[in-house]
């Protein structure tokens, strides 16, 4: 069965000079698929490209809410075209970001709303990016309800993550639930049903204990499955079954 990454950045530049050695290392391990996740117009027709050469790829193709200022008519026209590839799964990663804060929030706030209605229209997941934005990104997720989605990265409070669930969404865990000062996490994992959990990398960012402080890789996603499996008091393997169901499932894989 092995272990589904849902979210990495392989078209990350941070890949450039050794992407065919690191999908040798994904290929060695227990990683029988990932999905790529784009950022920018850019980084998508990357992910694309990277998931039609290596068979346990698929794409997202997206604008994240840090190049927001991007998401214009024509660059959604590009998405539309991307998303008919036959290996890409969703669109995203799109959401609102107030740590970096680096585009006007209304800004955030449109383009976001124009990946739901994309997503729908498509009958495609969409993949949320949330960073310190929790009460914009509920409201917004309530007020346009996406028919599919799933909550990247998820660093919100437990009762977010209830809630959340109960609309029907995935909620997916990174290498942040390994690290020591994550004491809502872990409590937020038991409030999501089992079937609408995910684990991910989001490589090569956030490297999970003990990997911190170097690049992370695909590979790495064992340790957020561990933890998580050590949370819910479950055999790794069986944690790993779930996870890989549920990622084949929102992603529409057979």
């Amino acid at each position: 069965m092995g272990l589904f990454d849902s979210h990495a950045h392989l078209d990350d530049e941070q890949f450039n000079t050794d992407l065919e050695e690191v999908m040798l290392a994904i290929t060695s391990s227990d990683v029988s698929m990932l999905v790529d996740v784009g950022s920018s117009l850019p980084s998508s027709e990357k992910a694309v490209r990277i998931a039609e050469k290596y068979p346990c790829v698929y794409a997202a193709v997206g604008i994240h809410p840090c190049d927001a200022d991007t998401a214009d008519e024509s660059a959604f026209s590009v998405l539309y075209q991307l998303a008919q590839r036959e290996k890409v799964v969703a669109i995203g990663e799109s959401g609102l970001d107030y740590y970096w804060d680096s585009v006007d929030r209304e800004i955030q706030k449109n383009a976001f709303i124009q990946h739901i209605l994309l997503a729908n229209e498509l009958d495609m997941p969409l993949i949320v990016h949330n960073r310190d934005a929790h009460k914009d990104t509920l409201d917004i997720l309530k007020a346009y309800k996406p028919k599919k989605a799933i909550i990247h990265c998820f660093s919100g409070s437990p009762e977010m993550a209830e809630i959340l669930a109960k609309m029907g969404y995935y909620i997916s865990f990174s290498g942040s639930l390994t690290f020591k000062n994550a004491r809502q996490l872990p409590e937020a994992v038991k409030r999501v049903p089992k079937a609408q959990l995910l684990i991910e990398t989001d490589s090569p960012y956030l490297s999970p204990e003990p990997m911190r402080g170097k690049r992370n890789t695909p590979v790495n996603v064992q340790y957020t499955a561990r933890k998580m499996a050590e949370i819910l008091n479950l055999p790794y393997e069986t944690l790993c079954t779930i996870t890989y169901e549920n990622a084949k499932r929102i992603y529409q894989l057979n």
